[in-house]
């Protein structure tokens, strides 16, 4: 970023970007097929939009704004636990990308 300028991605970081994205996702439908879990439409593609944004953050090492753990503290463990396995498959992301990751289990898990 120069002179508040967004610096614009190139096509192959993209294309990274989506590709991590997009293997990350094929690994949560395993877990959630596994666990039972079924977003409707609209959790599916908050999800899909956050996991892209991990995947973004992974790959170019752009930081979460901190995060109170506090908020998270009515989030089931088992939903915690699921989000921190994808949050490893990342192996670069904070455990505070688990905890806001674990709302969308949780809400899809009421389905």
């Amino acid at each position: 970023m120069k002179d508040g300028a967004v610096a614009e991605k190139t096509a192959d970081e993209k294309q990274a970007i989506q590709a991590l994205a997009d293997k990350v996702m094929a690994q949560i439908t395993e877990l959630f097929a596994v666990r039972k879990i079924y977003p409707n439409a609209v959790q599916q593609q908050m999800l899909v939009s956050h996991v892209r944004a991990m995947a973004l953050r992974s790959l170019t090492g752009e930081p979460l704004p901190e995060v109170e753990a506090d908020l998270f503290e009515d989030i089931s463990p088992d939903s915690m636990s699921l989000a921190q396995q994808v949050v490893d498959l990342f192996g670069n992301l904070p455990k505070e990308e688990a905890w806001l990751l674990s709302v969308h289990f949780e809400v899809a898990k009421e389905n």
